[in-house]
Formats: structure tokens, sequence, C-alpha cells
């Protein structure tokens, strides 16, 4: 299936305000999530289950890490003759103002992405809250309303400084987007749809306010562009800080929890990756754990994310904890509330422990020939 009435635009160009240790050398796009995906694969897969073939990646000034995880966009069907997958330069500068994720600058320098589409409307997704969504869906209520642009939100379930919410009137419109989140208000999910041609016209009408996001250059403007709004009513989860990373994780070892996030009819993609499957020796013990492939288990995993070729020696444990890539945790060694990154090795009888208000976190460490 292709989508011909939609294009997809996805900024990465932008950092959490709380940098931490998972984000010293990575973007916050590429942090990975649940031992297998990144944040970016959601925005991703989300336009590749609504048939959108044409797809710009906004990318950060330490672009590495995402580059070589989507490469030409063949996981999610974007490594085409006709559309595909377009890497385009973010401002080298990028921002981390709280809800800042469509810096208008980026939209403005990659004009010529809008410029040659012929679909009708553009969809525009941020990558650090995730969410499995319908497009197709909100494509056509924004078609059918005739809106100039289509904000989707959810209803809060907590406080989040980190984003914005909705003020909403009455028939759905949107009278202004404020900064932060309280519980109960309407979320901006850093997803909306807008008319191409009608993107255009912003681009040129506010060029001078380049500096600003798009919805901040724009606020003047709401009754005139007509302004509507989308509730959507699934899950939507959150990554703001190394704190809510955390937290949004270890939820979804609750699978009624993660079946919201994870649907069969609608996938979430990733890059593939060969590896054997988890080996898990005799005298181990894992459970309500997600252990990745190529990972040994010889030792004690619980309530756990373990990515791609973990070990975890005899004796060793591992609980309440997320253990990313090519990580060796020592006989004897023990790691709970933490979050150890990639290629760490922790020493045999050495203990790593945080606690549930207040994790522990182990940058990454350089790789040894």
């Amino acid at each position: 299936m292709i989508n011909n009435k939609a294009i997809g635009y996805i900024t990465a160009n932008y950092t959490a305000i709380e940098q931490g240790k998972l984000l010293a050398s990575r973007p916050l796009a590429s942090v990975p999530f649940m031992g297998r995906y990144r944040l970016i694969d959601f925005p991703l897969s989300n336009m590749a289950n609504a048939g959108i073939r044409t797809v710009g990646l906004v990318m950060p000034g330490n672009y590495r890490s995402i580059i070589d995880h989507v490469g030409h966009g063949k996981d999610w069907g974007l490594d085409r003759k006709r559309g595909g997958l377009f890497p385009l330069p973010g401002n080298p500068y990028g921002t981390t103002k709280t809800g800042m994720r469509f810096l208008l600058r980026d939209i403005i320098s990659n004009k010529t992405l809008f410029q040659r589409a012929t679909q009708p409307y553009v969809v525009l997704m941020g990558s650090n809250i995730i969410f499995n969504m319908d497009l197709n869906a909100i494509i056509d209520a924004h078609e059918t309303s005739g809106a100039g642009i289509t904000m989707v939100y959810v209803k809060a379930e907590r406080d989040h400084e980190d984003c914005c919410s909705l003020v909403i009137g009455d028939a759905g419109r949107v009278q202004s987007v404020k900064e932060g989140c309280r519980y109960g208000d309407n979320k901006f999910l850093d997803c909306f749809i807008i008319g191409r041609e009608l993107l255009l016209e912003i681009i040129d009408r506010y060029a001078t306010a380049d500096y600003l996001d798009i919805f901040e250059a724009i606020a003047s403007d709401f009754a005139r562009i007509d302004v509507c709004s989308y509730e959507f009513k699934g899950l939507a989860v959150g990554m703001f800080n190394e704190g809510t990373y955390y937290r949004r994780s270890m939820e979804m070892l609750d699978p009624r929890v993660c079946n919201q996030l994870f649907m069969k009819d609608r996938p979430i993609l990733t890059k593939a990756h060969d590896a054997a499957p988890a080996k898990y020796a005799s005298g181990s013990l894992a459970c309500n754990s997600r252990i990745s492939a190529g990972c040994e288990i010889m030792g004690t995993v619980r309530n756990s994310i373990l990515s791609r070729g973990v070990v975890v020696e005899s004796g060793a444990s591992v609980i309440n904890s997320i253990v990313m890539q090519g990580c060796i945790i020592r006989s004897g060694a023990r790691v709970e509330n933490a979050i150890i990154d990639k290629n760490n090795v922790v020493p045999a009888n050495t203990e790593l422990r945080g606690t549930p208000s207040d994790i522990l976190v182990v940058g990454k460490a350089p790789i040894t020939e």
C-alpha cells in the first residue's frame, strides 16, 4: 500500500533538557529501547505502516548512530527509486528549549522536500514521544475537517515539564500551545498534519522568525490558519530524561502495557540483525525480562531488559535493570536498579546498585581492540 496523500517529516535535531550519560555520545532519537529498538523506529514505523513512502529525516550534529541504524531505510520499505528516505541537514545548534521540536529554521532549510512533493499533506513527527498510531485515520480526519493543521494530543496521565499542552476551544479548535503539561491536560504528541501548500506559505511568511518553533511563529495566526485537534486514545510513552526512560522501559515488562505499543497489525520495524537466539545455560534463571538475541545467560536475570550480545556469567545477577549491547556481567557481580550502557564489563564480585528513585547510570564504555 502506498499513501498518495502525504509525505513524512521526522525531526531528530533536538535533545532533552537533562542531557545525562545516555546522551553523551548519541542523539535522543537513537537511544535504545526494549533491547531491540531505538526511539527513531517508532515514527518511521508509524509512517511505513500508513504507506507513506517519502520521508525526510532531519539530522542533529551527532548523527552517526542514526545513519548507522536507519541506513537507506530498507527495513522500513524506504529504499526506493521514487520517494524513499531523505536524510536532511539540521541547523548546527539544534535546541534544548522546552517542547521545541519543529524548529522553523530546519523546515525552511529543507523547503525543497516540500516543493518537489506532489502529495497534498505533510505529516510531521518528533521521536522521543513514542506510540503506535493509525496515521491514515488521522489524515482522513484532517482532510474531512478542512482545517489547515491538525495537532494530535492525548490526555496526560502525569505531569511533563519537557513537552507542550494544547488549549482547545469549541469544535476542537486549538487556541494556543503552552509549555509544560499537567495531569489531565491535552498533551501534544509532537505529531501534526498540515497542508503542503500551507506549509510552503508559512515558510515564506514567517521566514524572519526562523529561530522559533513553528507553533511559536504562527501563535497569533491560529484562527486564520484554522488549527484543529485530534485526540489519540492509545498509549503514548514520553522519554524526557534518564529517570523517565528507565520507568517507561520497566513498565513495558507488563504485557498489558507492552501490547498497547507493539501490535501485530501495525508492527514496529527496526534494523535487522543476524544473531543466534539467546542461550540459557543449565542452572540459569530468567523471569519477567526482555532478553534479546545473542545473549548468554548463565546467572540470574529478573525484571530486566537486555540488549543483544549481553553475557551474564554464572553467579552474576541483573535485577530491575537495563543492560545495553555488548555488556558482560562477570561472575559474582550484582547489578540492580541500574542502566548500563554499551560495551561495559562489570568486574567479578562487583556491586552496581541504585535505588528505585535514584537509578544508577553507567555511561558507554569505549570500544577496545
